[in-house]
């Protein structure tokens, strides 16, 4: 029950960061892979601990901008902890301490230019002590290609748009629309055209193809 508005809501049994950890311990053994790379709704304290001691593995997250850390370890025994905002380690990386942490991050900070002119930050956390700050963005920057899988996948192959109830056939519907993904994934690599322009394409091409067949049906035929 929302208690602002009084009505009745839908709410996972399971949160997003429970899920996280989850799917990782699923891939740890079954795959291999070098860095667990993650935005700042995953990089949650319990998150870290399952990908470094759990996974053996290392992660480049972000960080929102309100989080607090110290600068060494002497200030993490005295509880002297900072905000991430104040610190302007420029293209440089900083080690620094969480307090639930028991092992030291890099911290960078990545200043960029939006497409309307405005200006972003972004933090970056990385559990890779000997890593550069223009390796760490580098290798962060392979994470947009599931911001690009997640605008296909509900754009092109209709993903979110499930007109169906049950549990089996909701899997059903995602699991073709996953399937869909990949064979647009390989037609990209024989056209060399992105999702949206295949998906114009067709569309202009059954278009013209509908309008050709109407034509036909509004010719008189000869008597």
């Amino acid at each position: 029950m929302d208690l602002k508005t009084g009505k009745k809501k839908r709410k996972s049994s399971t949160t997003k960061n429970e899920l996280f950890r989850k799917m990782l311990r699923e891939c740890c053994g079954k795959f291999r892979f070098d860095y667990v790379l993650a935005d700042s709704w995953y990089s949650s304290v319990e998150n870290m601990n399952c990908c470094k001691k759990e996974s053996k593995s290392d992660f480049i997250m972000a960080l929102k901008s309100n989080r607090k850390v110290a600068l060494s370890l002497e200030n993490k025994h005295n509880k002297e902890y900072i905000s991430i905002e104040t610190l302007q380690p420029g293209q440089q990386t900083v080690e620094v301490w969480f307090e639930e942490l028991d092992f030291p991050l890099l911290l960078t900070k990545q200043v960029f230019k939006n497409e309307n002119d405005t200006v972003g930050e972004l933090y970056l956390a990385c559990s890779d002590l000997n890593l550069s700050y223009d390796q760490i963005t580098t290798i962060y920057k392979k994470r947009w290609g599931v911001e690009e899988y997640h605008k296909s996948i509900k754009s092109n192959t209709g993903f979110a748009k499930s007109p169906t109830k049950t549990i089996k056939t909701q899997m059903n519907h995602y699991v073709l629309s996953i399937v869909a993904y990949i064979k647009l994934e390989w037609l990209k690599q024989r056209t060399n055209k992105n999702h949206f322009a295949m998906k114009a394409q067709i569309y202009l091409a059954a278009q013209q193809a509908a309008y050709a067949e109407l034509q036909k049906l509004s010719t008189p035929r000869a008597a």
